[in-house]
Formats: structure tokens, sequence, C-alpha cells
């Protein structure tokens, strides 16, 4: 089973989640403490930044890793794409996670961690931020989703960002002009596939009981959301 380094707030590791759920595979899930990085992961990827993907080799006396965010979507979607996030405009698609992640990312953590940066204000960095914000809400006023009707690797690379951008102060953010990106940004905190994304799992210690994610496979997934927003779902584990 591949094997996944994941830390629940970090937007990159949230979009690698998301990627292994709508492509509906099946990973044994290690969650993380940031500051004490176990030694297990650090061996496969020294870097030591979430998520790491760790899969078997063929004959399993060897494994690959696959360390960007990115990767990890585009591998699991190869594998499998039942919702069709990849029948989309890739060019369009990766010029936009592109803008997301070498843009708009620096705004978003100046705009975060204002005291850290006091070259600007923290208004100046929420403005710049929004230049990004201003692109999406002109391809939402057109579509449900980013690049159409339907959801595809652009929305699910690019949510986590918008909703930890949103977080800084939540109260700013709705009141911008952006109606169309705030409904997004909504729908997608409800979506039962986030929700999913989201469940709570405890930091891995070595010795522990292995930890399947997901819990809820196949055509469950993607079925209304049997459970209210804020109830997790459990861990499911092998003995």
């Amino acid at each position: 089973m591949p094997r996944l380094y994941s830390f629940r707030r970090c937007p990159y590791a949230m979009r690698a989640r998301l990627g292994i759920l709508f492509a509906g595979l099946t990973v044994e899930l290690r969650e993380i403490v940031l500051k004490n990085k176990p030694a297990q992961m650090l061996a496969v990827s020294p870097k030591g930044t979430v998520p790491v993907l760790e899969l078997a080799g063929g004959d399993r006396s060897e494994r690959l890793v696959i360390e960007e965010s990115r990767e990890i979507v585009e591998w699991a979607l190869r594998q499998s794409d039942p919702k069709g996030l990849l029948n989309t405009d890739l060019v369009s698609a990766n010029a936009l996670i592109d803008r997301n992640d070498n843009e708009f990312k620096h705004w978003l953590d100046r705009y975060k961690y204002a005291d850290r940066h006091p070259e600007l204000s923290q208004l100046d960095y929420q403005q710049k931020g929004e230049v990004f914000l201003q692109a999406l809400e002109s391809l939402l006023a057109k579509n449900r989703y980013l690049l159409g009707s339907n959801i595809s690797i652009a929305d699910i690379g690019i949510m986590p960002f918008v909703r930890q951008f949103a977080h800084v102060d939540r109260e700013v953010f709705y009141s911008l002009p952006y109606p169309n990106l705030q409904k997004w940004l909504r729908d997608w905190l409800e979506h039962p596939v986030f929700l999913q994304a989201m469940s709570k799992f405890p930091s891995w210690q070595e010795g522990d009981d292995e930890v399947v994610f997901p819990q809820i496979t196949g055509t469950d997934l993607f079925s209304p959301c049997p459970f209210p927003p804020n109830q997790q779902y459990q861990s499911q584990r092998r003995q």
C-alpha cells in the first residue's frame, strides 16, 4: 500500500489528500507533527516537508518517493480518475496552479504572517493576494468551477490555499467583492470529499497500528455527506 506522510492543516497536504480521494485510492496515512518530524519520513525525504508519498517497488525491495503535492495528485489521477478531473484544459489548469504556487502563495504567507514581514502592512499583502482572487472571481462568474461546469484538477489544486487566505480573517474575506469565489469556497468547505480529507487522525509514532485512508471509499465517498459538518470521521486501523 502506498504510504502518505501528511499534516492535516498544510494546504499542500490537503491538495494531495484530495487527489487521492478523487482518484478513489487507498493509502497508509502517517499524520505527522511538523515540529517533531519522524526519522522514517526524513529517511525517505530529507527535505522534511509534507506531503510525501512512498510507493512500494515492483518487488517491494525498494520504495519510490513522490515529494511534491502536484506530482502526487497527478500520479493518483493517472491511476484512476472516475470524476474526470483531468478532462479539462490541462494547459490552463497548470497555468492557474503555477500562478497559485509561485505568486499567490508568496503573498498569502506574508498576509498570514505580516508581523514577520514588516516591509509592508497586512492590508498591502492582502491586496496583493487579491489580484489572484480577482482572476478566480472572473473565472467563477462564468462557470460553477474554475474551468467549467465540473470539478477539475485546478479546483483541488487551488482551493486549500484560498481557504487559508480566507481563514486569516473570515470577516474580511467575506466582505470582499467576490461573491462567486465566496460561494465556491463555501461549497467546497461542505463537500463530503473535503470533509473526508480533513478527518482528524492522531499523530503517527513508530509501533502504531497502520491507519488506512480513507475510511469511506468508492461511490459512498461522493454521496451526500451522512454526518453534520462538525463531526469527524473515525480512523480505520489495521491490526
